[in-house]
């Protein structure tokens, strides 16, 4: 299946999966819209399946913005493993 992003008002909806296969393509044109932009928010409603490539990249480009003081976003009810790696899960020590 295709990777496609398209542009809604100030947000990004990306539809399909996200693997090995399309993840070049996926942070090529999101690191794209990093640098151009003053903030990224992206909709993952129609996101059907992330790899751990893909959700590497997403972890990547957060990170990205913070270095850059952009704002980076997450929304939308797709993927579970995207909330799941950005989950804070405290250390507690012994």
């Amino acid at each position: 299946m295709a990777l496609k992003i398209i542009q809604e008002e100030d947000s990004f909806l990306i539809q399909g999966i996200i693997n090995s296969s399309t993840v070049k393509q996926f942070k090529n044109h999101l690191e794209f819209l990093l640098l151009y932009t003053k903030a990224l928010t992206i909709n993952i409603n129609e996101v059907k399946s992330i790899d751990r490539n893909g959700v590497y990249v997403i972890r990547n480009l957060h990170t990205k913005a913070l270095i850059n003081n952009k704002k980076f976003s997450v929304i939308g009810y797709g993927c579970k493993e995207i909330y799941d790696d950005f989950e804070y899960k405290p250390f507690y020590s012994l």
